[in-house]
């Protein structure tokens, strides 16, 4: 059931650990089906380099596990990522991530601005959601507020969430929040702790493909 997009899913969970997305285990992955409506979600406590589509589990929206061809749970933190799909009815794509810089700024619980234009693919800013212990459904209901103004978000404590309606997309604007995550903190060390100047969102919507190209 859903092959193709339990390939996928894979593809995206191992190129997330490949590039210092999450490590040692951590971190989750799903994609919506358009047809269904049901969640392919990877699995609890499987080393990416050893998961394979056969270890992906397929849920509903309500948590019912609909096929685990090899018997696995799906992963502990799935109420959160189902949350996100009820939430945002626009969003095929959940990644959530430990990356190092962005989860330094969800332990401080200190939001993430528009350093650079990269932000402007996930919404400018990144809010912090409040602290939720993971797999509960505190964690799950922390991220309705912030995945409302962005299409990324810290979880105090935690690590990162990104959403889309795209998976390359998806994964994409993980990196891009921890890109400016470490920008933005080399940023402040350099400014002595000041706070550097920032783009706003009026700015950030205001670009465009310049019209002197002519193609």
């Amino acid at each position: 059931m859903l092959e193709e997009l339990k390939v996928k899913v894979v593809e995206i969970a191992k190129e997330a650990d490949k590039s210092g997305l999450c490590k040692h285990k951590s971190g989750n992955f799903s994609i919506r089906d358009k047809k269904t409506g049901y969640i392919v979600i990877t699995p609890s406590g499987i080393a990416r380099e050893k998961l394979t589509y056969k270890d992906i589990c397929v849920m509903d929206l309500y948590a019912n596990v609909i096929e685990s061809e090899n018997k696995l749970r799906p992963s502990s933190e799935s109420m959160m990522h189902l949350e996100a799909y009820k939430v945002r009815n626009d969003i095929s794509c959940v990644v959530h991530t430990h990356s190092k810089f962005a989860t330094s700024f969800a332990v401080i619980g200190k939001e993430i601005p528009a350093v650079v234009y990269e932000g402007m693919s996930y919404g400018g800013i990144i809010p912090v959601a409040p602290y939720g212990r993971p797999g509960t459904r505190a964690l799950a209901e922390s991220i309705i507020e912030p995945l409302k103004k962005s299409n990324a978000c810290l979880l105090a404590n935690h690590g990162v969430v990104v959403v889309g309606n795209n998976p390359d997309d998806t994964l994409l604007n993980a990196h891009y929040v921890e890109e400016i995550a470490e920008i933005y903190f080399r940023a402040l060390l350099i400014n002595g702790g000041n706070e550097p100047p920032v783009l706003s969102l009026e700015e950030l919507r205001n670009w465009s493909y310049p019209t002197e190209i002519k193609l």
